[in-house]
């Protein structure tokens, strides 16, 4: 049996005011992402991935249209909702990083935990110990960020994402500042982790070497969806 659709996005569309004038950012966007898919969202700068990632993630909102994550249009939630979507059923992964400098591996992952109030607090250490040892860090859980390359790095940010295990997990960019080597490694561990915990990803990238990888590749030109 061919698996539910877990997003559904309906005629999506945003308007940003640019000076005197209004950009679309979003023109009517529809997409279907299915459980467990892994997906590469491409197209130039200004294309509109970058909005659309934020749509989803519940960090803006869309002038019109409709975005339902597992039967839930999260254009109708307050911020409460919001809040408790993000920290529950959305993992984030940014080419940044975006790794707290002064707690350790261990600290860094483990901290969608501590707002997370489903998740008992005697499970916490298992599940991140369990996912720095996913993503190859198992030796280093008490090492801070500063005293890793990279890669390293987004290794931390990828076992951050999937700490709560998320329904999907958001990624920008996740291999725009490592080198060739690295990243090849990065999109091996993102796959596996995909097929592993059924996790669905979508990502945008200009990698080739990710693009290939993907499951489907989605072009975003102007606003649409054009491929």
């Amino acid at each position: 049996m061919e698996p539910q659709n877990f997003i559904e996005i309906r005629d999506l569309r945003k308007k940003y005011r640019l000076g005197e004038t209004f950009v679309d950012a979003l023109r009517g966007v529809n997409l279907d992402l299915k459980k467990g898919e892994f997906t590469a969202l491409v197209g130039a700068s200004g294309s509109g991935k970058s909005t659309l990632l934020n749509m989803i993630a519940c960090l803006d909102e869309p002038d019109s249209g409709s975005i339902l994550i597992g039967n839930q249009d999260t254009t109708k939630l307050n911020e409460s909702q919001k809040c408790v979507l993000r920290n529950e059923g959305i993992g984030f992964v940014f080419q940044s990083f975006h790794l707290v400098p002064v707690l350790t591996v261990y600290e860094n992952v483990e901290l969608p935990l501590l707002v997370n109030k489903s998740i008992p607090p005697e499970q916490h250490k298992e599940r991140v110990l369990s996912l720095i040892r996913d993503v190859g860090l198992k030796d280093m859980a008490n090492k801070r960020p500063d005293t890793l390359s990279g890669g390293q790095r987004q290794r931390v940010a990828i076992a951050r994402a999937l700490v709560t295990n998320p329904g999907i997990v958001l990624a920008d960019e996740p291999t725009a500042n490592l080198d060739s080597k690295t990243t090849h490694e990065i999109i091996d561990l993102l796959l596996a982790l995909n097929q592993k915990n059924q996790v669905t990803f979508l990502f945008s990238t200009h990698d080739e070497k990710l693009m290939s990888r993907a499951m489907r590749t989605i072009h975003l030109r102007d606003g649409t969806i054009f491929a």
